[in-house]
């Protein structure tokens, strides 16, 4: 004869469990905020990466130039009329959200990316929402964080242009498993010029399930932009399996 367990007694171990799992919670903070304070990268203000007061000196881009010869002033960040002569296109243009000389957004950066905090990624979401309310930036189809290699995104714990993506919240579908980085490269920023950063990358992206990508515009999203030579790989792989239009969006070009 099964004995059956009384629902009250049922109901008092579920409400312990949820009271020890606040207080769990409670005491990690505290001890979080003990050893490892959180405090603003700007004034040291407590328990803000960027405080109010700080996020608002962060620099916003007026215009947007030609990625190609950074010299015309081009809508949206487009690839100059004349520079379309002599390149072939895959890349229609990058967005560029402010600057990265910018002491207390190069810290940021920084932190980010170095140091793996990723609760940095929603103020600098914030500062990019804020420089696309006040332009006129097409609405892509799909979003594509550029990927991290797995053995890249298990040091780092996190893919810090997929958090800028999903804390950006555009509504817009976000797709992660259709541009994959299948070759653990040396970082772009050892690299000393363009050629080398090219033959770095040679190989190193694929796309999978490439129905996800056809016909659509297409929105790539990073935290930095160098050479822009990743950016213009990804584009052109993105083009090859059918993308309308390939464009994209970085906090800074460094």
């Amino acid at each position: 004869m099964r004995t059956q367990i009384p629902c009250n007694f049922l109901q008092g171990i579920l409400f312990l469990f949820m009271k020890l799992k606040t207080l769990f919670k409670k005491t990690k903070k505290i001890f979080l905020d003990l050893f490892f304070p959180i405090n603003c990268l700007g004034c040291g203000k407590f328990d803000q990466w960027i405080c109010d007061d700080c996020h608002k000196t962060f620099p916003i881009l007026t215009e947007q130039h030609c990625p190609i010869c950074e010299k015309e002033i081009t809508q949206n960040g487009e690839v100059c009329l004349n520079c379309q002569k002599y390149y072939k296109i895959n890349l229609k243009g990058v967005f560029i959200i402010s600057i990265y000389k910018d002491a207390l957004l190069k810290k940021s950066i920084h932190h980010f990316k170095y140091k793996f905090i990723e609760k940095i990624s929603e103020p600098l979401a914030l500062l990019i929402a804020q420089a696309l309310q006040n332009s006129e930036h097409p609405i892509p189809d799909l979003i594509i964080p550029v990927p991290l290699h797995k053995q890249r995104l298990r040091w780092r714990g996190f893919n810090q242009s997929e958090s800028l993506a999903r804390d950006l919240d555009l509504k817009i579908p976000i797709v992660t498993n259709s541009l994959i980085r299948k070759n653990n490269t040396i970082p772009q920023v050892k690299m000393k010029n363009r050629k080398q950063r090219l033959e770095n990358l040679n190989d190193a992206f694929c796309v999978e399930n490439p129905e996800i990508i056809k016909n659509k515009k297409i929105l790539l999203i990073d935290d930095i932009i160098t050479t822009g030579t990743t950016l213009s790989v990804c584009a052109k792989i993105l083009k090859q399996v059918g993308a309308e239009e390939v464009r994209a969006l970085v906090i800074a070009w460094e």
